[in-house]
């Protein structure tokens, strides 16, 4: 479970990161960027260096989140904002300019909507996907327990 403040502010600063690349093209800050993202994908999105500034400096001076929020959905934002920043790292160095600066694009404008209005690009496809494979599930053990009961009749 994290505060759920924490993603947002991670947000903000992957928003200033990734427009400074927009508008240089540098290769190595997204390649930073890149890393920043899979730290989070893969240790968790409290582990990031981003969520690291805002455990230590940020949250002691607000007061306790009114709640809790599972990490779950924020580690598969940082997941599709790795895959972007790899496909666009990897765009820019062999000088595909346009593919690089539009999956940059793309991932700065999930980063805003989160920084700006709360809304997790990243976190809303993961939901929708859970409910997708739930529902499959559900009627797959629906369709399994029918057979076993035909059979067994």
């Amino acid at each position: 479970m994290i505060d759920p403040r924490g993603p947002r502010f991670v947000a903000a600063l992957t928003t200033i990161v990734l427009a400074v690349v927009l508008l240089t093209g540098s290769v190595w800050l997204l390649a930073a960027q890149a890393v920043v993202f899979a730290v989070g994908a893969f240790a968790g999105p409290q582990r990031s260096p981003y969520a690291e500034v805002y455990r230590h400096l940020v949250r002691p001076r607000l007061a306790p989140p009114a709640e809790l929020e599972s990490a779950a959905p924020p580690r598969f934002a940082q997941g599709v904002g790795l895959g972007f920043a790899v496909v666009g790292t990897i765009a820019l160095a062999v000088g595909a300019s346009t593919v690089g600066l539009v999956a940059v694009g793309l991932a700065l404008a999930a980063a805003f909507l989160n920084a700006a209005f709360g809304f997790c690009l990243g976190c809303e496809v993961y939901l929708v996907g859970r409910r997708l494979l739930g529902a499959r599930r559900s009627t797959a053990v629906s369709s399994r327990a029918a057979i076993t009961e035909e059979v067994a009749a």
